[in-house]
């Protein structure tokens, strides 16, 4: 029996020598359990994706003394790391094999360039497969892609191993996890081998790594770590353990993690200790305030509640509730009196025209700029509050509701943040977000009698073509068909279409879905797309 120790670790990109230490605590636990190897995820010595940083010579230089500087700090017979390799003028994406032979390398063989990944900007492609003995059986080294790789998977069955080691860095999207366990059986039965796969976790950015580390064998799952928490776990292999049902977490749960871990780590990571926000009293800023709470303590969290002249007092009353349910401090900051100063200083140029879009962003400008004051005066990032369908369409205000550092619900369409919503008010009763902000009908307030569905469609619809056009890239034409107001959809679709350059200036935001804007949707501003039928 092979006992194999399975370290998800939330490892920090660039902080080589934090990484390190992190990697030998967790062997010395490994050790002390009596691991025979212990295995961490892909790139866990550098942080995934370090990007650019794979540029730099002395950064490679540093993961190559930190291998050294790990391979003489550890006693577990076998060690595996992940880490950029240099050989001659080529990188390599590589697994070290730690022992008391040396040192000895696996190249990743399948580059994966979609999505979010752009490892053919970085890396060359290996050819072969590492393969190694313990205790009479053969273990074979990969590393993510290689997996999910026919030509990579056919190399593997070759060289029949009796366990194969996956190292991993797989993004979180919703439902995600589910995909894996079911691969990777898949994988298992085609290379008649049990798999080891090893995830890392953490928020890194827009992307969010959500551990579950699995063993799976053809006939199902053997043993998976928890998602989104960094763990070690044994196992021993081959084993006579039956496999168990999976007990995935529902959806909203999973996504209501994943948010939390994300924001708790872009906070954190980059050296901040506190967020501020706006509470409008509006379902978007009552769940980005929640999770923060919940992420980072109520301590932590500061809201500014800015009414004007369109602010009805059911939302202030709501957005004050909110706040002392969650404890986290507010302040009341009115902006009529500044707004109004705006107005009387434009007239010169405005003189007589009509009251349009250009008074209503006025509003949130002005407070995207008592926001951004707070976050200056206090050292706190600012979080927005926009979800995904408001920014596909453009239902959003440069430098007003979308100034800040990071955009927690930027990939949560409106249809998901109500169920959040309603997923927190469960998980936390005694700080429920107020039945009435849940049952409002959304409105900016930005002008007499604002609904949202003036200007859009129901969200529920509009939410259907999001995932429609942006999530499946369906045809324009096969899209507007799908609704009964084709004028509405096609109307839909211009805003998504003309709206790039407002995304392109947003806060980075986490990825919870296939599809996020911004590194999985990478459309030109600049475009007249005029297609042949």
């Amino acid at each position: 029996m092979i006992k194999i120790a399975l370290a998800q670790i939330n490892a920090v990109v660039g902080d080589i020598k934090g990484n390190t230490g992190k990697i030998v605590e967790y062997c010395l636990k490994a050790s002390s359990k009596g691991a025979d190897i212990a295995v961490f995820p892909e790139m866990s010595l550098t942080g995934y994706p370090p990007e650019d940083l794979l540029f730099r010579d002395d950064f490679i230089a540093s993961s190559k003394n930190a291998l050294r500087l790990i391979a003489k700090a550890v006693n577990v017979p076998y060690v595996v790391v992940g880490l950029p390799v240099k050989r001659s003028v080529y990188l390599y994406n590589a697994a070290a094999l730690i022992s008391r032979d040396g040192i000895s390398f696996h190249f990743k063989n399948a580059l994966p360039n979609y999505g979010v990944f752009d490892e053919k900007r970085y890396f060359s492609a290996g050819n072969e497969f590492l393969s190694f003995h313990i205790k009479g059986k053969c273990l074979v080294l990969s590393i993510c892609e290689d997996i999910w790789d026919k030509e990579a998977i056919s190399a593997i069955k070759d060289i029949r191993p009796d366990i194969l080691m996956n190292l991993s860095a797989s993004p979180f999207f919703a439902g995600r996890i589910r995909q894996r366990v079911s691969h990777i059986r898949s994988v298992a039965k085609k290379v008649g081998a049990d798999v080891v796969y090893v995830n890392l976790v953490g928020g890194q950015d827009e992307l969010i790594f959500d551990g579950g580390s699995m063993v799976v064998s053809g006939k199902g799952l053997l043993h998976i770590s928890p998602q989104f928490k960094e763990s070690i776990s044994f196992v021993s292999l081959p084993g006579r353990k039956r496999p168990k049902p999976v007990d995935f977490m529902p959806l909203a749960e999973e996504v209501y993690e994943a948010l939390k871990l994300s924001l708790r780590d872009y906070v954190i990571k980059n050296g901040f200790s506190s967020v501020v926000l706006g509470l409008s009293g509006g379902i978007d800023s009552a769940l980005t305030a929640a999770i923060a709470a919940d992420s980072l303590g109520r301590k932590n969290v500061m809201a500014l509640i800015m009414p004007s002249r369109f602010s009805s007092d059911e939302t202030q009353l709501d957005a004050e509730s909110l706040a002392k349910r969650l404890g986290i401090r507010y302040y009341r900051i009115p902006i009529s009196r500044i707004y109004d100063t705006f107005i009387q200083s434009l007239a010169p140029i405005f003189r007589d025209m009509p009251f349009n879009v250009a008074e209503e962003n006025i509003q949130a400008r002005i407070r995207g700029t008592l926001l951004m004051a707070v976050s200056n005066k206090f050292a706190s990032l600012l979080i927005t509050t926009g979800n995904k369908s408001e920014m596909s369409v453009g239902y959003c205000t440069l430098y007003g509701d979308m100034a800040g550092g990071f955009a927690l619900l930027k990939d949560v369409p409106k249809t998901l943040v109500y169920r959040l919503s309603r997923f927190y008010n469960r998980k936390f009763p005694s700080r429920a977000i107020p039945e009435s902000i849940l049952k409002r009908a959304p409105s900016a307030e930005l002008r007499e009698g604002q609904k949202d569905e003036d200007s859009l469609v129901p969200y529920s619809e509009l939410d259907a073509l999001i995932e429609a056009y942006v999530e499946r890239h369906n045809p324009k034409k096969d899209v507007v068909s799908l609704f009964s107001s084709q004028s509405m959809a096609e109307k839909m679709i211009r805003l998504i279409d003309r709206n790039e350059y407002k995304r392109r200036q947003s806060p980075p935001g986490p990825k919870i879905t296939p599809m996020a804007f911004g590194k999985d949707w990478r459309m030109p501003i600049t475009k007249q797309v005029r297609l042949i039928h």
